[in-house]
């Protein structure tokens, strides 16, 4: 007969579900950096919040599309450093990247697009580095105990961080077509902890490029329903860090691939992992 175990720590991250809120805040936050905010509609997901408006036959007719890299709002996260502002920064412009060229040819920033990109973040909380770092610790020890079935271990709900983000596309004349102000927060159950302050800003950072990219893709929100369709295999491809599908996403750097997936599993923070961008300096571009 197998004995049953709990380590102190999982014990702790278990009791802690139980009186903790389990997903981080999603504040929508608007900044000034949008050409217009007129139209915009609430189009909110299970755990994410956006406004959002777009001219789906004139983002469909769209062929081409560039990406201005994505600036931080001054007051957008006081907490987090140079280094980390540039690290999510550069995480948002790479997503994005890889989700418009499902649809898209993406050319550089000096070439001219049908449409051109342009995001701000204007508010990221820091995650809870010592928090995260039990959470991880949790999570590896589970792996090493015999307990009759593979259990997973939430993260302990403390000081999980948020992203929020507005971004619109325009045409040669400067005209919006599309524009989006979306707002997420980590949750204890699906977001991997690792021992950083921006490390949940990093993860979020994906989840509005592929949103994001859906709406300009799609012409219609991320929100609206199931999509059955499986990730593309260019979109799977960049994932695992092979060179991506358009030149011009190279000035982003490739994903961390497989030293990415080791590196989350065992809660080092994404600085150690991810390379950044072939143009990164050394920090990150704020909107004045």
């Amino acid at each position: 007969m197998h004995r049953k175990w709990r380590s102190p720590v999982h014990a702790l991250v278990l009791a802690g579900m139980g009186l903790l809120p389990a997903c981080a805040s999603a504040p929508l936050v608007q900044g000034l950096t949008l050409s217009s905010y007129e139209g915009l509609t609430q189009s909110d997901g299970m755990i994410t919040k956006s406004r959002i408006r777009v001219n789906k036959p004139q983002v469909l007719a769209s062929r081409t599309v560039n990406i201005v890299p994505t600036a931080f709002s001054a007051t957008a996260s006081p907490k987090l450093n140079d280094q980390q502002r540039t690290l999510v920064a550069n995480a948002v412009s790479r997503a994005l990247c890889v989700s418009l060229s499902d649809r898209f040819e993406v050319v550089t920033i000096d070439a001219p697009a049908d449409l051109t990109v342009k995001t701000v973040v204007t508010h990221a909380t820091e995650t809870d580095e010592v928090a995260a770092g039990l959470s991880a610790v949790a999570s590896i020890g589970s792996s090493f105990v015999d307990m009759g079935a593979p259990v997973p271990v939430p993260r302990i709900p403390i000081g999980l961080g948020n992203l929020s983000i507005e971004a619109e596309a325009l045409d040669p004349l400067g005209q919006q077509q599309a524009a989006m102000v979306w707002g997420r927060g980590a949750t204890a159950f699906f977001s991997s902890p690792k021992a950083s302050k921006a490390s949940d800003a990093y993860d979020l950072a994906a989840s509005f490029g592929d949103d994001f990219g859906y709406l300009l893709v799609k012409g219609e929100s991320p929100f609206g329903g199931v999509d059955p369709s499986l990730p593309s295999m260019q979109k799977i491809s960049s994932a695992i860090g092979f060179a991506p599908k358009h030149a011009a996403c190279e000035n982003y750097g490739r994903a961390p691939g497989i030293a990415g997936v080791v590196g989350g599993k065992l809660g080092l923070p994404p600085e150690w992992t991810d390379e950044g961008g072939k143009e990164t300096t050394s920090t990150a571009a704020q909107w004045q």
